[in-house]
């Protein structure tokens, strides 16, 4: 009896010990969900200020710069996206925040940032749960996603994240300063 225990012991042993494996890291920068989009393509000519980006220098692929400037140039392009605004409890993109989109859109089809991932980041301001206001943010950086989309981005290169009610840019607790906070922004990555 006690022999067949230690036998038993043994073997499970070296099965549990065989079956351990890493588990594969998954670059989530460059996954997406499929989401179906309906709309129409929106063509636009406006430079916008996308070339100044580089000043006189012709840079067509800034991944091949040295970190430094790589770096420098992304947080510059950064400054030049437009936050995008929601109403009050909504995801859909407003009629006034059109001209934010297209000049992003032109940002991000622009020679420099052809090879950058662009981070869509969803805001709340604090009205509502925690979880109520990361499934809104997300809900709002989808919207911008099929957005771009349909304006010419690919969606591979874009990736969604919800700070919910966590990342204010005011903290007031007033209509206008609530109003700031209901956004979404970019993050270019390398």
């Amino acid at each position: 009896m006690r022999k067949s225990f230690v036998v038993a012991t043994i073997a499970a042993l070296f099965i549990f010990s065989g079956c351990s494996q890493k588990e594969p890291e998954v670059d989530m920068t460059k996954t997406t969900a499929p989401v179906e989009s309906s709309g129409e393509m929106v063509e636009t000519s406006a430079d916008n200020g996308v070339n100044s980006v580089v000043g006189s220098e012709e840079v067509s692929d800034i991944t091949a710069l040295p970190e430094d400037a790589r770096n420098a140039k992304i947080k510059a392009l950064e400054a030049k996206a437009q936050k995008i605004y929601f109403d009050f409890d909504k995801y859909n993109i407003r009629a006034d925040q059109q001209e934010n989109l297209d000049a992003d859109a032109e940002l991000f089809k622009s020679d420099i940032a052809k090879d950058l991932t662009i981070k869509i980041e969803g805001n709340c301001d604090e009205w509502g749960t925690d979880e109520y206001n990361y499934a809104l943010g997300l809900k709002r950086a989808k919207s911008v996603r099929d957005a771009l989309s349909v304006k010419g981005i690919d969606k591979n290169r874009m990736v969604m994240v919800s700070y919910g009610e966590s990342n204010p840019v005011c903290t007031e607790h007033t209509k206008e300063c609530w109003a700031k906070n209901r956004r979404v922004e970019f993050e270019l990555l390398p």
